[in-house]
């Protein structure tokens, strides 16, 4: 079973946050933990907090113990840039660009065991979908009638 959890529009520069990613990834959770709280860098807390999350999503909602998951892939996504101006001398201005990133967890359990209640949860989304894309909306091939008059001004 994977857990995906998702941090966006976070005000931190993706090349510094990337840095603090590539130090996580593959390990389990208990050792990346102990890496993100032991690493002097602004995004280590944020990756932290994410981490501590997606381990409280899986044991609430999937009933995964925290020992049996690793981080699986973690990626980190450039997000929208904030766009200011420095002001120079000689009336001049410099643009400056506040850079954000999406960060993107999955952790994944080192041994997979069966869990009914996850797994009907599973199901039931699966045979949702299917419902879905089996029975979709008719198309009508109609044209809507244009609503201006056809009469033309002189």
């Amino acid at each position: 079973m994977e857990v995906k959890v998702k941090l966006n529009n976070l005000r931190t520069a993706p090349r510094k946050v990337r840095l603090a990613a590539d130090l996580i990834r593959g390990k389990t959770l208990a050792h990346a933990k102990q890496i993100l709280s032991f690493t002097a860098n602004k995004s280590a807390k944020n990756l932290l907090k994410l981490l501590n999350s997606g381990a409280a999503t899986a044991k609430n909602d999937f009933k995964i113990d925290e020992n049996n998951l690793s981080v699986f892939e973690i990626f980190v996504d450039e997000g929208p840039k904030l766009k200011r101006w420095h002001p120079m001398s000689r009336g001049r201005a410099y643009p400056i660009t506040k850079r954000t990133s999406h960060i993107t967890l999955v952790l994944s359990e080192i041994n997979p065991t069966i869990n009914k209640q996850a797994e009907k949860k599973f199901e039931k989304a699966i045979k949702k979908s299917k419902s879905q894309t089996a029975n979709p909306k008719p198309q009508t091939n109609q044209k809507k009638r244009n609503s201006k008059s056809k009469t033309k001004r002189v």
